[in-house]
């Protein structure tokens, strides 16, 4: 025979730290229950691959039982393997001694070669070869990854000596780690500082129903929510793989705000019963353990994954402007003295929220001072846009073009430092309607949207954008799902108003004059709902109602005229015509 022409490998070759894991008497457990076996496997595997992804590993081979991945440092790889060990303790904490996994790890520092994402060489035959050597339970490290090590973990080593390792030339020495079973996380000395904004965690939620594809359910649920409350730019939200860590271990909230780094933590459980499912979720301030918010959501079974989604958008609705409450209390309580600029956001927050003359001024001075203090701090130069740019509507502004001009100019702002934030769109693209660039405005609303499905504000934004665009149905539309999204929202009667508004628009009178009370049965101090309720009541002929709407207004607001405010708020546009006849017909001042 002819000989075969030798073909290059196409393989990088790199030095890296190698973590081999298998599980020790794997073929005994499977012989006794198979079924039991890979359920438990499946859930120490979730537990050993969002560690290793936490300490900056990459899963390179996996093969029934095993774990092979790669690190850049030895110093995450030992970590990682020290960490595991102690979360699969626990988790073995509850299973029967006969029942339970028990991994070897070994880690070493060597060559090897990298095909497809796959690695091969010398370098992973001595990890392998020290993971067969490790006690179930335990990390054995060769001398060249404790080099590495040594000094840099807060753990023992034990010096076993040189070991003749299978299929390795030259005997090698090996260090078994100690300690492992320390609580896991124990080597941080001080608790990690809290962002600089609302922060939170979502723990593994409990499966209740003792029914194990609900665990599936579950941990989807944990994704989705915090993949929808990691789109909130305002929220400093924890990794799913750091969560993770702590899904079968008992748990305390303070404990869990101190390792992670957060003030918040939301837990909850799943229980699935007669064909419906059941999840309960509880929001706490891990500072203090106390409760913040719980609450209950229920579904039919027969559709697990849009169920899913339905539950997912109710909980992160309501969790979302829960926080921020409480941290606007958490400022209102704390000295006002060496504030800081996010200090400052949340003082003017509810001066904001007040949609008073007066509040809207104090806002402004609050935010003007923060963005002293930092001027790329982008929330800050977006609310202080909104607050010029409702001055504009309530006729309020001594020069109106100008205060339209400020607030584009600080819209920009914030789009500048982060053009996908979804609020900053929102409320730019409401600013961009008033320069009659429809397209514009619509086109970032959608954007907003699209970014953040579950943002109550981007909605509301995308509600008075259309209203003022003349796409009215699309504007209760918006509103209406502003509405479902926060349905406790403090500024809910602002959204309510807007749907008024369309209402009339829409020769929907009766319509309107139902929300319009509906705002007023939860805030009755803004002027704009009663513009609302007395040009619908005049339209229906229910004058004396009508009048009664106006004179409350004008109480108010006893400088209201039409003529200040009809073509400044609508714009000239033509439906606004209605509602300028309603005014009118109301008794209103010209």
């Amino acid at each position: 025979m002819g000989c075969a022409l030798t073909k290059s490998i196409d393989a990088e070759r790199r030095l890296v730290a190698i973590f081999a894991a298998d599980v020790d008497g794997y073929s005994r457990l499977m012989g006794s229950d198979e079924v039991g076996t890979l359920r438990d496997l499946t859930e120490c595997r979730r537990i050993l691959d969002s560690l290793i992804a936490l300490h900056r590993g990459r899963i390179a081979n996996t093969a029934g039982d095993s774990v092979l991945a790669e690190f850049s440092s030895a110093v995450d790889a030992a970590q990682c393997a020290i960490e595991a060990q102690v979360a699969l303790a626990e988790a073995n904490g509850q299973v029967s001694l006969d029942r339970q996994i028990k991994f070897r790890i070994g880690v070493h520092v060597g060559d090897v070669m990298v095909r497809a994402g796959d690695l091969f060489g010398d370098g992973v035959n001595v990890a392998a070869r020290l993971e067969g050597i490790a006690e179930p339970g335990g990390v054995c490290v060769s001398d060249d990854a404790y080099r590495q090590i040594r000094g840099k973990i807060d753990s023992t080593f034990e010096d076993m000596g040189a070991r003749s390792l299978k299929n390795i030339a030259e005997p090698m020495r090996v260090w078994r780690i100690q300690s492992v079973s320390r609580p896991a996380m124990s080597t941080q000395a001080e608790p990690l500082a809290l962002p600089d904004k609302p922060s939170i965690a979502v723990l593994p939620f409990q499966n209740m129903s003792g029914d194990p594809e609900q665990e599936y359910f579950a941990d989807g649920m944990v994704d989705d929510i915090t993949t929808a409350l990691s789109r909130f730019k305002a929220l400093f939200v924890i990794a799913r793989n750091s969560s993770f860590t702590y899904k079968g271990r008992a748990i305390d909230i303070k404990q869990v705000g101190r390792e992670l780094g957060v003030r918040y933590v939301l837990e909850g459980s799943v229980r699935k019963a007669a064909g419906k499912v059941r999840i309960t979720g509880q929001l706490i301030d891990a500072t203090t353990g106390a409760h913040l918010w719980a609450d209950r959501f229920e579904g039919n079974a027969t559709d697990i994954f849009a169920l899913q989604d339905a539950m997912t958008d109710s909980i992160v609705s309501a969790i979302a402007p829960r926080v921020l409450q409480a941290e606007i209390e958490l400022a209102a309580r704390s000295r006002p003295d060496n504030l800081s600029a996010y200090d400052l956001y949340l003082r003017a927050t509810p001066r904001y929220c007040s949609l008073t003359r007066e509040g809207l001024s104090d806002a402004l001075q609050l935010l003007g001072r923060a963005l002293e203090i930092d001027p790329r701090y982008g929330a800050a130069a977006s609310l202080a846009a909104n607050c010029h740019l409702f001055n504009v509507v309530q006729g309020w502004a001594a020069d109106p073009k100008s205060a339209i001009e400020e607030a584009t100019r600080l819209s920009r702002m914030a789009l500048s430092i982060d053009e996908n934030d979804p609020e900053a769109l929102a409320i730019g693209g409401h600013i961009v309607v008033w320069s009659g660039d429809l397209d514009t405005a619509i086109e970032m609303v959608d954007r907003a949207v699209e970014l953040n499905p579950n943002s109550a504000r981007a909605w509301n934004e995308r509600g008075w954008t259309y209203r003022h665009s003349e796409h009215t149905e699309e504007a209760i539309q918006s509103f209406e799902r502003a509405i479902r999204m926060s349905p406790l929202d403090p500024m809910l009667h602002l959204t309510l108003t807007g749907m008024a508004t369309a209402f009339i628009e829409l020769r929907r009178f009766d319509e309107a004059v139902a929300v319009a009370k509906k705002a007023l049965r939860r805030n009755q101090t803004f002027s704009t709902t009663y513009r609302c309720l007395a040009a619908a009541l005049a339209h229906l002929g229910r004058d004396e109602e009508a009048r009664e709407a106006a004179a409350r207004l004008l109480e108010l607001d006893p400088n209201y005229r039409i003529s200040g405010s009809s073509q400044v708020v609508f714009m000239g546009r033509g439906k606004a015509r209605l509602f300028v006849e309603g005014l009118r017909k109301a008794g209103l001042p010209e």
